[in-house]
This record gives C-alpha cells, structure tokens and sequence, in this order.
C-alpha cells in the first residue's frame, strides 16, 4: 500500500509549527510495512485542499490528512475531504458525550463551533480523541481511504497507536513489515563513508542502506523487508557484519537516540572508571555535555574551566614560563593540561581541550585550530592536533565530539 501524509494549516507553511507528525507517522507506517511516498503541507484553503486531494488520490491508496479537525472556520479539512468523497458529516454520539462532559467539568457554557470537533464522515469509523475533543476518522473509499487526525502532536499520537493502527492493521493486512536498525559512526564524513560502502549501496535490494549526515557524525539506517521479525534479524544482522568490516573502525554505537556521550558514560560506569576535565576554548561545554547524562555523577567528579592563561597556572598550576615558550595553543599545553587535572581529581582520565574557536587566529594559529590531550592513569598521555572548520560554535561541538571519540576509544584499548 502506497501512503501519503497531508499537514494541514498556515502555521506551518510560515514556519510558526515545526511538522513532527509527518516524521512520526511515517516512521510507524514503515513498521507496519506500509510505505509512505509523499509528505505535502498546504494552508487552510479549502480550494488548494481540494487540487492537492486530487493529486493525491492518483498516486496514493491511504492519504493522511493531519490538523483542522478543530471549531474555528479555517479549521477545514474535514469539510474539504466529505465534500471531496460526496458524504456528509454527522455527529458522533460518543464524542458529544464527552464534549458535553468537558464543558460541565470545567463549568463553562460550550459555543455552539465546538461540536465542528465532534463530527465525522458518514459511514467513517470514528477515531476517539482521549486527549483531546476533535474526533478523528476512518474513511474507506471505492479506490482510496482516508484517515483524519488532528493537529497537535500529544493529540495525534496516542489517537494513532490506540486507535488508527489497529484498525489498519484489521482492515489492510500486510504479511511484511519494515524491520530498521540505525548504526551511528564518528570520524568519517558521509562522502567517504558513502565512497567506502559504494558497492554495498549500490547493489542493495533487501535490506536497503540509507545515509545520514548529523552534526560531526554520519548514521546509517538499514531497512528490511520480511515476514517475521526472525528473518529481518538475520538479514540485518550480515549487512552490519559487510558494513562492519569496512567501515568499523568508526562505528560507535546503535539507535536514533544512544548519542556518543550516552555511549561513553556507559562505558566508564560498565568498566568503573572516571573522568575529569580542563577546558579552555569549550569553556566547559565538555563537562555541560557529560552533565545532560543521568547518572554521570558516578563517574564525573568535577573538572576546570581555565579560559585565560592566568586560570591555567592558578588553578591547575601550569608553569608561566613554559607558558610563555611554548603558547596555550600548542601541544605542549594540552599535554600539560590533561596532567595536571588527571593528577588534581585523580580520576583514571583526564580531556583537555585547548585552541582557536574563533572568529580570529591566536598566537598565530588559524581558527579551528585545535589541541585535545588524553592523560590516563596507568597509560601515556596523547595529544592529539584537529584542524575543524566553519563558525566557533562549531568548532566547540567538534572539539567535544572528537575528545569523546578519544576517550571512548580509550576505554576499549584497555580491554
């Protein structure tokens, strides 16, 4: 079954709404085996509604409509789709009941617009709203059906998962469904991870392998097609191992969500050992990016935020004249730095991250011009020399990204 998505309203065509539901749907209609081709947003205009249903109904089986269910009158679509499938709209008895009980639970007199919500298409199967009051439907059509859901994420959430699913998976059953597993990786750009699995992406058929670009890393989604989830596993499972063995020397961890810092404070708790920190040009965003992790406490115990050159000898005891031989954007001072607070906190490693976030060079050194140290406590100190591009805010995240490559890959050695 080929699906489409519609959003609904102005508000998002001005940017004043992000659309989140078309993500959200489309990704539980692919684990449903249901392919969604098209994402359309059009404004409350009944005129553009209609051409765009049009449109729709000519390349698509299940068309998606989301938001204008609501009272107002540029709340529209429900009018535009009975019109378009030539059925009226009725109220629902069940939905009135529960608008009337709203309105006598918050003791206030209900306008007569509000019972728009609690319409549906004649000979439809009502959706119940349980977080809100606008009702949604199911419209089986001669050649397409039509679902309707409201607008507001917390509303069309739980009224697709307890409501439109099941009756989905009731009416259009698929024997095959959409198994994906997400590898995230580190380190490559998504030109050379791309040029590295060339081959591999060009011959898919089943599983299919999906790039994505993030923000200093690069994940890949692959997606089989398989009647049991047994089946997809496997399949899965000897596309990783072909992906693996070409690019997993930068292959970090698994999932939309388990973000590198997640998978390295999991790691220094798995294996019980700590961090500390000192921050010069990140003025502490490392140690910010370790605190957004529950937990964390047991492995990080505090760091140094040293800006300037005089909180570097202050507080982590820095020689000032090595200082003014060697410069703070140097090896050398990263070297320093990761020592000094792996010795100050005594934990088992110690990041250091010392530079040129920009817009201006220093002491010579162009910006993004970077030094991050490693001090271990029963291992060598290792410096490493980064070259990162774009504005200082970038410079910063890719700074504590790759400090956190290098711990992770740390940790691992040492297994």
């Amino acid at each position: 079954m080929k699906a489409e998505i519609i959003a609904v309203g102005t508000e998002l065509l001005l940017g004043q709404v992000v659309n989140t539901n078309a993500t959200f749907l489309s990704e539980k209609l692919a684990d449903m085996g249901i392919e969604v081709y098209f994402h359309t947003i059009v404004g409350d205009n009944p005129k553009r509604l209609e051409e765009l249903l049009q449109l729709a109904d000519s390349r698509s089986e299940l068309i998606l409509l989301c938001g204008g269910l609501g009272p107002t009158d540029d709340d529209l679509t429900k009018n535009v789709l009975a019109e378009h499938v030539g059925v009226p709209l009725v109220q629902n008895e069940a939905g009135l009941a529960a608008l009337n009980a709203f309105f006598t639970q918050r003791q206030s007199t209900m306008t007569p617009n509000n019972l728009r919500q609690i319409e549906t298409l004649q000979d439809g199967i009502p959706l119940p709203n349980r977080t809100g009051l606008a009702i949604g439907c199911l419209y089986k059509g001669t050649k397409n059906n039509y679902i309707l859901l409201p607008g507001p994420p917390n509303e069309l959430q739980p009224m697709f998962l307890e409501q439109a699913r099941p009756l989905l998976e009731k009416e259009f059953p698929t024997t095959e469904k959409l198994t994906s597993r997400v590898l995230r990786f580190f380190g490559i750009g998504e030109s050379k991870l791309v040029t590295d699995l060339a081959e591999m992406i060009e011959q898919q058929t089943n599983p299919t392998i999906a790039p994505y670009a993030k923000p200093n890393e690069v994940t890949l989604r692959i997606t089989a097609k398989t009647e049991d989830e047994d089946s997809a596993n496997a399949l899965l499972d000897q596309t990783e191992t072909e992906i693996l063995a070409k690019v997993g020397e930068f292959f970090y961890g698994y999932g939309e969500e388990n973000s590198l810092v997640e998978v390295v404070v999991e790691l220094l708790k798995k294996e019980k050992r700590t961090i500390t920190a000192a921050e010069s040009l990140t003025a502490g965003e490392f140690q910010a990016t370790l605190g957004t992790i529950s937990g964390v406490s047991e492995v990080f115990p505090g760091g140094f935020v040293t800006y300037s050159k005089a909180t570097k000898i202050n507080f982590l005891g820095l020689d000032s004249e090595r200082l003014e031989q060697t410069g703070v954007v140097s090896e050398d001072c990263a070297k320093e730095m990761a020592e000094a607070a792996l010795r100050l906190a005594e934990t088992d490693y110690a990041l250091s991250f010392t530079g040129v976030a920009g817009p201006d060079e220093l002491e010579g050194q162009p910006k993004g011009t970077v030094y991050i140290g490693l001090a271990q406590k029963n291992g060598p100190t290792v410096v490493t020399e980064n070259h990162f591009t774009r504005d200082r805010s970038y410079v910063r995240h890719s700074s504590v990204m790759k400090g956190l490559d290098m711990l992770r890959r740390a940790i691992l050695n040492k297994n």
